[in-house]
């Protein structure tokens, strides 16, 4: 146990000092990695809370069918039971005319009051209201309803759920390759840094391996100084998040509350993120390290 401990410290002294004497590559791949984890925290805080408005939007997609006014009791009922087989759809709840007219009222505040003319002679349909288990199912839902007997019209907000879809999909897309081209750009940075290193002991090295230590013993020195530039990285871009997102959260909030743009809340949204970065931080410079240690083991 003693001598773990102390090959440990040794281990870690070793890193620390190679920080020290490559000091101005050390602050370049920090740099690299504040960078990197600057731009991919913000894009994660943006596509998250975008994910989290569009899950808000997606809860409110429904699908309103209108039934034939000629259709009775019975021919509502049939309807209403074809709904409720389909594969796709969720739950399915009626909706009278009147209680449309007092939806459609309440919707218009002070200027409703108008419509109340129409309750004497209501001009409304009775509706079904058609949910799908999955969003991304509504039109093509909607298209099968629109087949279906005593079904008068299907209505959906059509354009805003695809172009919804279709901004969420393109904006992970690009997020996505955006996010590997910089911590590749990252690991790249790191994996010079402690080449230098590397070829600046490669001597020591070579005895080292001559004498029997092993692989791992050599590395852990270059595991561990890769592993402190990636959370040093990390420093910066956690702190910059917390403050900004924080900031954000008070501004905002007041503004838009109410409203389906829904920011997610700080806690513990902003913990989760800082791990996540801290983590991609470790990651981008214990892989900088092992790949450009490699090989110099080869001896």
């Amino acid at each position: 146990m003693v001598f773990m401990n102390k090959t440990l410290g040794r281990h870690l002294r070793e890193a620390v000092k190679s920080l020290g004497r490559n000091a101005w590559m050390s602050i370049a791949s920090i740099s690299a990695v504040t960078v990197t984890l600057l731009l991919v925290g913000t894009f994660l805080v943006i596509m998250m809370n975008l994910n989290n408005i569009a899950s808000n939007i997606e809860e409110d997609v429904e699908i309103t069918v209108l039934i034939d006014r000629t259709a009775d009791q019975n021919a509502q009922n049939q309807l209403e039971s074809k709904l409720k087989n389909l594969e796709k759809v969720e739950n399915v709840q009626f909706s009278s005319k009147d209680q449309e007219l007092e939806k459609l009222i309440k919707s218009f505040g002070e200027k409703g009051e108008s419509f109340k003319l129409f309750e004497q002679d209501n001009p409304l349909n009775d509706v079904f209201i058609v949910k799908t288990k999955v969003p991304e199912d509504t039109p093509v839902v909607a298209e099968e309803i629109k087949k279906m007997r005593y079904v008068e019209n299907v209505q959906y907000a059509e354009e805003t759920v695809k172009k919804l879809f279709e901004v969420v999909n393109v904006s992970r897309n690009i997020g996505i390759v955006l996010i590997i081209g910089l911590v590749f750009t990252a690991m790249f940075l790191i994996s010079n840094t402690i080449k230098i290193t590397i070829f600046a002991r490669r001597r020591e090295i070579e005895i080292m391996k001559l004498v029997g230590a092993t692989n791992w013993f050599i590395r852990w020195p270059f595991f561990l100084e890769g592993l402190f530039l990636g959370a040093l990285g990390a420093v910066i871009p956690i702190t910059v998040l917390v403050v900004s997102y924080n900031s954000l959260v008070n501004i905002a909030v007041p503004y838009i509350q109410g409203s389906f743009v829904e920011l997610l809340p700080f806690s513990p949204f902003v913990f989760q993120i800082s791990a996540i970065l801290l983590l991609i931080g470790v990651l981008i410079g214990i892989w900088g390290s092992l790949m450009s240690v490699r090989k110099f083991l080869k001896v």
